[in-house]
Protein backbone atom coordinates (compact mmCIF):
# COMPACT_ATOMS: atom_id res chain seq x y z
CA UNK A 1 0.00 0.00 0.00
CA UNK A 2 1.79 3.56 -1.28
CA UNK A 3 2.72 5.75 1.93
CA UNK A 4 2.20 9.37 2.21
CA UNK A 5 3.62 12.30 4.29
CA UNK A 6 1.70 14.84 4.75
CA UNK A 7 0.74 17.97 7.12
CA UNK A 8 -2.87 17.28 8.14
CA UNK A 9 -4.69 19.96 9.65
CA UNK A 10 -5.80 19.42 13.31
CA UNK A 11 -9.48 19.83 13.53
CA UNK A 12 -10.05 19.29 17.37
CA UNK A 13 -8.56 18.11 20.30
CA UNK A 14 -10.87 16.32 23.00
CA UNK A 15 -9.81 14.96 26.04
CA UNK A 16 -11.80 11.61 26.80
CA UNK A 17 -10.39 11.09 30.04
CA UNK A 18 -7.81 12.26 31.91
CA UNK A 19 -4.59 10.87 30.38
CA UNK A 20 -6.11 10.25 26.87
CA UNK A 21 -7.21 12.72 23.91
CA UNK A 22 -9.10 11.90 20.99
CA UNK A 23 -7.36 14.25 17.98
CA UNK A 24 -9.49 14.27 14.73
CA UNK A 25 -7.52 15.30 11.71
CA UNK A 26 -8.48 16.50 8.06
CA UNK A 27 -6.88 17.19 4.88
CA UNK A 28 -8.13 19.73 2.20
CA UNK A 29 -7.93 16.38 0.08
CA UNK A 30 -9.21 13.20 0.63
CA UNK A 31 -7.25 10.63 3.07
CA UNK A 32 -6.01 8.20 1.51
CA UNK A 33 -7.13 4.24 2.23
CA UNK A 34 -6.29 3.15 5.65
CA UNK A 35 -6.66 -0.26 6.88
CA UNK A 36 -7.82 -1.47 10.55
CA UNK A 37 -4.93 -2.23 12.03
CA UNK A 38 -2.39 0.20 10.65
CA UNK A 39 -1.13 3.10 12.33
CA UNK A 40 0.81 6.60 11.18
CA UNK A 41 4.21 7.98 12.97
CA UNK A 42 3.93 11.88 13.67
CA UNK A 43 6.84 14.50 13.62
CA UNK A 44 6.93 15.56 17.31
CA UNK A 45 7.41 19.81 16.82
CA UNK A 46 8.48 21.97 19.98
CA UNK A 47 9.64 19.06 22.58
CA UNK A 48 13.36 19.57 23.36
CA UNK A 49 13.36 15.58 24.22
CA UNK A 50 11.38 14.28 21.54
CA UNK A 51 13.81 13.58 18.50
CA UNK A 52 11.47 10.30 17.21
CA UNK A 53 8.53 10.03 15.17
CA UNK A 54 6.00 8.95 17.47
CA UNK A 55 3.46 6.11 16.64
CA UNK A 56 -0.20 5.85 16.69
CA UNK A 57 -2.67 3.44 16.11
CA UNK A 58 -5.49 4.61 13.41
CA UNK A 59 -8.56 4.61 15.85
CA UNK A 60 -10.85 5.57 12.98
CA UNK A 61 -11.44 7.00 9.51
CA UNK A 62 -14.30 9.16 9.54
CA UNK A 63 -14.79 9.25 5.37
CA UNK A 64 -17.98 11.01 5.12
CA UNK A 65 -16.25 14.25 7.17
CA UNK A 66 -12.59 13.32 6.14
CA UNK A 67 -11.15 12.75 9.21
CA UNK A 68 -8.60 10.54 10.73
CA UNK A 69 -9.42 10.12 14.49
CA UNK A 70 -5.93 9.17 16.83
CA UNK A 71 -6.31 8.07 20.67
CA UNK A 72 -3.32 9.11 22.01
CA UNK A 73 -2.37 8.58 25.72
CA UNK A 74 -0.59 11.92 26.97
CA UNK A 75 2.09 10.17 29.70
CA UNK A 76 5.38 11.06 28.08
CA UNK A 77 6.86 14.77 26.69
CA UNK A 78 6.28 13.47 23.66
CA UNK A 79 2.08 12.70 23.55
CA UNK A 80 1.89 15.67 26.14
CA UNK A 81 3.14 17.57 23.28
CA UNK A 82 0.58 16.34 21.32
CA UNK A 83 -2.42 16.64 23.04
CA UNK A 84 -1.22 20.13 23.68
CA UNK A 85 -2.17 20.70 19.92
CA UNK A 86 -4.97 23.07 18.85
CA UNK A 87 -7.55 23.32 16.03
CA UNK A 88 -6.06 24.43 13.18
CA UNK A 89 -2.26 23.73 13.43
CA UNK A 90 -0.65 20.85 11.59
CA UNK A 91 0.38 17.55 12.38
CA UNK A 92 3.46 16.24 9.75
CA UNK A 93 2.28 12.27 9.26
CA UNK A 94 3.84 9.72 7.49
CA UNK A 95 0.91 7.18 7.10
CA UNK A 96 -0.66 4.27 6.81
CA UNK A 97 2.35 2.46 7.79
CA UNK A 98 2.34 -1.71 8.70
CA UNK A 99 -0.02 -4.43 8.05
CA UNK A 100 -3.45 -4.69 9.96
CA UNK A 101 -6.40 -7.15 10.63
CA UNK A 102 -7.28 -9.55 8.71
CA UNK A 103 -11.41 -8.88 7.77
CA UNK A 104 -13.99 -11.45 7.40
CA UNK A 105 -13.98 -13.59 4.61
CA UNK A 106 -17.96 -13.48 4.85
CA UNK A 107 -20.43 -11.36 6.69
CA UNK A 108 -21.45 -14.99 8.87
CA UNK A 109 -18.12 -14.72 10.44
CA UNK A 110 -17.93 -15.13 13.92
CA UNK A 111 -15.29 -12.50 15.00
CA UNK A 112 -14.55 -11.35 18.51
CA UNK A 113 -12.79 -7.70 19.14
CA UNK A 114 -11.04 -7.83 22.26
CA UNK A 115 -9.23 -4.91 23.94
CA UNK A 116 -7.94 -3.48 26.90
CA UNK A 117 -6.92 0.61 28.19
CA UNK A 118 -5.24 2.54 24.76
CA UNK A 119 -5.61 -1.14 22.97
CA UNK A 120 -8.84 -0.73 21.88
CA UNK A 121 -8.08 1.95 19.42
CA UNK A 122 -7.36 -0.11 16.48
CA UNK A 123 -10.91 -2.17 17.08
CA UNK A 124 -12.68 0.53 16.56
CA UNK A 125 -12.46 1.23 13.44
CA UNK A 126 -12.05 -2.61 12.54
CA UNK A 127 -15.65 -2.82 14.26
CA UNK A 128 -16.87 0.21 11.89
CA UNK A 129 -15.21 -1.61 9.06
CA UNK A 130 -16.75 -5.11 9.23
CA UNK A 131 -20.42 -3.39 9.82
CA UNK A 132 -19.47 -1.85 6.42
CA UNK A 133 -19.03 -5.64 4.98
CA UNK A 134 -22.74 -6.63 6.68
CA UNK A 135 -20.58 -8.75 9.44
CA UNK A 136 -21.53 -7.34 13.52
CA UNK A 137 -18.44 -8.03 15.23
CA UNK A 138 -18.25 -8.36 19.00
CA UNK A 139 -16.79 -6.03 21.78
CA UNK A 140 -15.08 -7.45 24.89
CA UNK A 141 -13.29 -4.31 25.98
CA UNK A 142 -11.60 -4.24 29.66
CA UNK A 143 -10.14 -1.58 31.88
CA UNK A 144 -9.27 -1.23 35.43
CA UNK A 145 -12.57 0.70 36.38
CA UNK A 146 -15.50 1.83 34.65
CA UNK A 147 -14.37 5.63 34.24
CA UNK A 148 -11.26 4.02 32.17
CA UNK A 149 -13.52 2.66 29.81
CA UNK A 150 -12.37 4.67 26.85
CA UNK A 151 -15.18 5.27 23.56
CA UNK A 152 -18.00 2.92 24.65
CA UNK A 153 -21.02 4.29 23.41
CA UNK A 154 -19.14 4.88 20.54
CA UNK A 155 -18.47 1.00 20.11
CA UNK A 156 -21.95 0.29 20.80
CA UNK A 157 -22.87 1.74 17.52
CA UNK A 158 -20.82 -0.79 15.45
CA UNK A 159 -21.76 -4.15 17.55
CA UNK A 160 -21.97 -6.16 20.60
CA UNK A 161 -19.96 -4.38 23.75
CA UNK A 162 -19.13 -6.73 26.92
CA UNK A 163 -16.65 -5.66 29.24
CA UNK A 164 -15.12 -5.90 32.19
CA UNK A 165 -12.87 -4.33 35.13
CA UNK A 166 -10.87 -5.03 37.59
CA UNK A 167 -12.98 -3.37 40.57
CA UNK A 168 -16.31 -4.93 39.02
CA UNK A 169 -17.13 -1.08 38.76
CA UNK A 170 -18.86 -1.33 35.38
CA UNK A 171 -19.30 -5.09 33.43
CA UNK A 172 -18.26 -8.40 34.99
CA UNK A 173 -15.24 -8.19 37.59
CA UNK A 174 -12.24 -9.24 36.56
CA UNK A 175 -9.87 -9.78 33.31
CA UNK A 176 -11.17 -10.01 29.92
CA UNK A 177 -10.25 -13.51 29.91
CA UNK A 178 -12.67 -14.13 32.88
CA UNK A 179 -15.68 -12.73 31.22
CA UNK A 180 -18.78 -15.50 31.07
CA UNK A 181 -19.16 -14.47 26.89
CA UNK A 182 -15.86 -16.90 26.77
CA UNK A 183 -17.39 -19.94 28.01
CA UNK A 184 -21.07 -19.38 26.33
CA UNK A 185 -20.21 -18.36 23.12
CA UNK A 186 -17.59 -19.34 20.57
CA UNK A 187 -16.07 -17.65 17.69
CA UNK A 188 -14.59 -17.95 14.21
CA UNK A 189 -11.55 -15.69 14.83
CA UNK A 190 -10.21 -13.38 17.74
CA UNK A 191 -8.74 -9.95 17.04
CA UNK A 192 -6.80 -8.11 20.19
CA UNK A 193 -4.83 -5.64 21.14
CA UNK A 194 -3.63 -4.45 24.62
CA UNK A 195 -1.23 -4.95 27.21
CA UNK A 196 1.03 -7.64 26.18
CA UNK A 197 -0.22 -9.60 29.76
CA UNK A 198 -3.52 -9.52 28.31
CA UNK A 199 -3.03 -10.12 25.31
CA UNK A 200 -0.79 -13.67 25.70
CA UNK A 201 -3.81 -14.79 27.85
CA UNK A 202 -5.60 -13.96 25.35
CA UNK A 203 -3.49 -16.10 22.90
CA UNK A 204 -3.68 -18.84 25.56
CA UNK A 205 -7.54 -19.05 25.58
CA UNK A 206 -7.42 -18.99 21.48
CA UNK A 207 -5.14 -22.08 21.19
CA UNK A 208 -7.15 -23.97 24.37
CA UNK A 209 -10.22 -23.23 22.03
CA UNK A 210 -8.79 -23.99 18.62
CA UNK A 211 -9.72 -20.53 17.32
CA UNK A 212 -7.76 -18.73 14.90
CA UNK A 213 -6.50 -15.18 16.67
CA UNK A 214 -4.62 -11.81 15.46
CA UNK A 215 -2.41 -9.42 18.47
CA UNK A 216 -1.26 -6.29 17.56
CA UNK A 217 1.78 -5.97 18.89
CA UNK A 218 3.23 -2.17 20.48
CA UNK A 219 7.06 -2.58 20.34
CA UNK A 220 9.05 0.89 19.87
CA UNK A 221 8.88 1.59 16.17
CA UNK A 222 10.87 4.53 15.59
CA UNK A 223 11.11 5.02 11.91
CA UNK A 224 7.68 2.70 11.14
CA UNK A 225 9.84 1.17 7.66
CA UNK A 226 11.75 -1.30 8.86
CA UNK A 227 14.91 0.87 8.42
CA UNK A 228 15.93 1.38 12.44
CA UNK A 229 15.49 -2.66 13.98
CA UNK A 230 14.48 -0.99 17.25
CA UNK A 231 10.73 -3.02 16.81
CA UNK A 232 12.52 -6.55 15.94
CA UNK A 233 9.72 -9.41 17.21
CA UNK A 234 11.39 -12.93 17.31
CA UNK A 235 8.89 -15.22 15.47
CA UNK A 236 8.81 -18.60 13.59
CA UNK A 237 10.17 -17.07 10.38
CA UNK A 238 13.34 -15.30 12.58
CA UNK A 239 13.35 -11.86 13.39
CA UNK A 240 10.66 -9.79 11.96
CA UNK A 241 10.34 -5.39 12.04
CA UNK A 242 6.80 -5.30 14.17
CA UNK A 243 6.67 -1.34 11.94
CA UNK A 244 6.78 -3.73 8.77
CA UNK A 245 5.23 -7.25 9.12
CA UNK A 246 3.11 -5.96 11.43
CA UNK A 247 2.02 -5.07 13.90
CA UNK A 248 -0.19 -7.31 13.46
CA UNK A 249 0.70 -11.31 13.53
CA UNK A 250 -1.01 -14.48 14.07
CA UNK A 251 -0.14 -15.84 17.02
CA UNK A 252 1.03 -19.19 15.38
CA UNK A 253 3.74 -17.19 14.18
CA UNK A 254 5.13 -15.82 17.40
CA UNK A 255 7.45 -17.37 20.21
CA UNK A 256 6.53 -15.46 22.89
CA UNK A 257 2.93 -17.76 23.41
CA UNK A 258 5.34 -20.28 24.24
Amino acid sequence: MKKYLLDLKVKSVEWIHERYVLIRLTDDKPLPEMQPGQFVEIRVDGSPSTFLRRPISINFVDQAQNELWLLVAAIGDGTKRLAAFQPGETLNCLLPLGHGFTMPASKDERILLVGGGVGVAPLLYMGATMQQMGCKPTFLLGARTAKDLLMLEIFKRYGRVYVTTEDGSEGEKGFVTNHLLLQKERFDRIATCGPTPMMKAVARYARQSETDCEVSLENLMACGLGACLCCVEKTTEGNLCVCKEGPVFNIRKLLWQD
